[in-house]
């Protein structure tokens, strides 16, 4: 992996003596090294450049070289150590940054089509890095090429990706479509299959279905407790005011 990072840019411009000049320092490494280069340029002509591997400036034209006398001093040699060091903290930190792996969220659903028209699964992934991912369509454990739409990985602005697959065809009874994730968070590829009615989803209906029962039968219990103790209650009532026998 080769990365370059522009560490300064600095511009001057004058269109009245019309002469275009700038400075670039910029650190060019792997995860194990990093070089710093340095460039002034003016009228787009390299003038002088700093390489950390030679430890000092150098001068193209005979102006430039006096310049790079001044700055070939201890002050200004030590700045560009400073900086190397910089240059190298950096890449130890996108290097660590870029070794973590998130594993993607995956979700798969069926949008279905009105009429005649075929139906189109959809298998979304979320939250993923690195960006490199590979979805696959399964039918019946067989792979499916035809009426397969895709999108790039999408940068979500954290550092993090998403992606979407699309897949035209109305299933018929006994097929299992799936969706096959290939990441680098994932020791082997997933596969990820279609039910018409998700796990969690039955698992509340019949919770669901459970609590209604228990909620009737305790309903119906009391109910008739009621209309036991309001019964008697009244029977007792009854015997009660009866006038006594006259003698």
């Amino acid at each position: 992996m080769h990365i370059v990072f522009q560490m300064c840019l600095c511009l001057m411009f004058s269109q009245a003596d019309a002469f275009f000049s700038s400075g670039v320092l910029h650190c060019e490494g792997t995860a194990s090294d990093a070089v710093l280069l340095g460039e002034i340029l003016y009228n787009k002509m390299l003038l002088m450049q700093y390489n950390s591997t030679v430890g000092k400036y150098i001068g193209y034209t005979e102006k430039a070289r006096k310049i790079a006398e001044i700055l070939n001093t201890d002050y200004y040699l030590d700045q560009q150590k400073h900086n190397l060091q910089k240059c190298k903290t950096y890449f130890r930190i996108l290097h660590d940054a870029l070794e973590q792996t998130v594993e993607p969220i995956v979700r798969l659903r069926l949008d279905e089509a009105a009429d005649e028209h075929p139906s189109t699964f959809v298998c979304s992934v979320y939250n993923f890095f690195p960006k490199n991912i590979m979805l696959t369509w399964l039918r019946n454990g067989e792979k499916v090429t035809s009426e397969v739409m895709s999108t790039e990985s999408l940068p979500n602005g954290n550092w993090l990706y998403q992606r979407h697959s699309h897949l035209q065809y109305t299933p018929t009874r006994g097929d299992t479509i799936s969706c096959m994730v290939e990441h680098a968070s994932l020791q082997e590829p997933k596969i990820y299959d279609w039910e018409p009615m998700p796990k969690s989803v039955r698992i509340k209906i019949i919770l669901g279905t459970m609590g209604l029962f228990v909620g009737l039968a305790s309903l119906a219990a009391g109910l008739i407790y009621y209309c036991r103790t309001n019964l008697a209650g009244r029977h007792l009532v009854s015997t009660n005011g009866d006038s006594p026998p006259t003698s």
